[in-house]
Parts: structure tokens; C-alpha cells; sequence
């Protein structure tokens, strides 16, 4: 099994990214993170972030997802050592290159996206 760490970010759909970011910044003290990019918007306080996504739903928004995934990091060994274990069980994944991380993903089941991250490159 991997030796989770902690909640790396959980991600969240939002309707104005610039006034979603004002408001966590404003309201929760949270900080910019990973400025590289523009989307997912990552804010966060200590060792997890917050990661607001623009909901690309149009209309009503009871019907758009607000909860994208649960990450745990992970160091590099157990970030392998999670894949291997995926593959023993016959757990679908999907591997990402995120620049900065390497991720995989699976679905709980009832069909929630679980992310293992690490930030351990090498």
C-alpha cells in the first residue's frame, strides 16, 4: 500500500475565477500558488491548496460538479509502489506529466476521481 502523506488540494468548480480568488485570498488568508499557470487556479495555506477550476456548465449550476477530486501526495517511492499496486489489483489509472508533478487517477465507486500525486521527480 502507499504511505499516504496528507490531502495534497482538493479540486472545486466556480463561477468567476478572478472573484472566487479574491474571495479565499480575502476571506481565508489563502495564498497564490503555482503562478505557471492560469487554470487550475491554486490558492492554499501550509502543505494544501485549494484548486478552482471555471465551471464550464452553462445554465444551472445545481446540476455542475463542485467537487473534481481528492488528491494525496505521496513520495516518489510510494507513488510507484501505488501504480504497482493499481495494476496487482486491476484498478484502472491514468497516468499525467503535470510539469511541476506526476499524478495518477482512479474512480472510487460510485465513480469519484481519487489523484496520488508527488512532487518527487526524480
Amino acid at each position: 500500500m502507499p504511505n499516504l502523506q496528507h490531502i495534497d488540494h482538493v479540486a472545486i468548480t466556480v463561477s468567476d475565477l478572478a472573484r472566487s480568488e479574491e474571495w479565499y485570498r480575502t476571506v481565508l488568508g489563502l495564498e497564490r500558488r503555482f503562478e505557471m499557470w492560469d487554470e487550475p487556479l491554486m490558492l492554499g495555506a501550509g502543505d494544501t491548496c485549494l484548486a478552482l477550476f471555471a465551471d464550464e456548465t452553462k445554465g444551472d449550476r445545481a446540476d455542475a460538479p463542485h467537487l473534481l477530486h481528492v488528491a494525496f501526495r505521496v513520495d516518489r517511492e510510494g507513488f510507484q509502489r501505488a501504480q504497482d499496486e493499481f495494476r496487482a489489483r486491476g484498478v484502472d489509472f491514468r497516468f499525467s506529466d503535470h510539469g511541476l508533478a506526476h499524478s495518477v487517477y482512479i474512480k472510487d465507486p460510485d465513480g469519484n476521481r481519487i489523484e496520488i500525486t508527488t512532487y518527487e521527480l526524480d
